[in-house]
């Protein structure tokens, strides 16, 4: 029996992908170095994230599995992109994850409104503890 308020969803993923998680990992852009930077060892509401995520056939920039969120930065490699995104947005979605999307610019340029945002998006839509 869990004795957390809250359950897990497990969520399988292709392992061929682990292998590409780890090169995306070693080739991060210069956007997802200085918001991991921000993100790890818990320093946005003690919450643990990951990055490089592979979920189902996917492979997502950062994720939260407390609550379900894959937070994308959209650069270069997205551009011409948008259709890709979306059906790959909407099949995680089916999912049960949540996104949060920023810009490689906005990251880059300002980073603490993205931090802010991230933030709202958990008090507002985050898990609670029953009443």
């Amino acid at each position: 029996m869990c004795n957390t308020w809250y359950m897990k969803k497990i969520i399988n993923y292709n392992p061929k992908l682990k292998k590409l998680a780890k090169e995306l990992r070693n080739n991060s852009t210069l956007a997802e170095v200085l918001l991991w930077k921000r993100l790890r060892n818990k320093q946005v509401r003690g919450l643990d994230w990951h990055r490089q995520k592979p979920i189902d056939n996917y492979i997502v920039d950062f994720y939260c599995s407390k609550h379900s969120l894959a937070i994308e930065i959209d650069g270069y490699t997205h551009y011409d992109k948008e259709k890709e995104d979306e059906l790959r947005q909407k099949n995680l979605e089916n999912l049960g994850i949540k996104f949060l999307r920023f810009s490689d610019k906005q990251v880059k340029n300002n980073m603490n409104s993205v931090i802010m945002e991230i933030e709202d998006w958990i008090d507002n839509h985050g898990l609670h503890p029953p009443a």
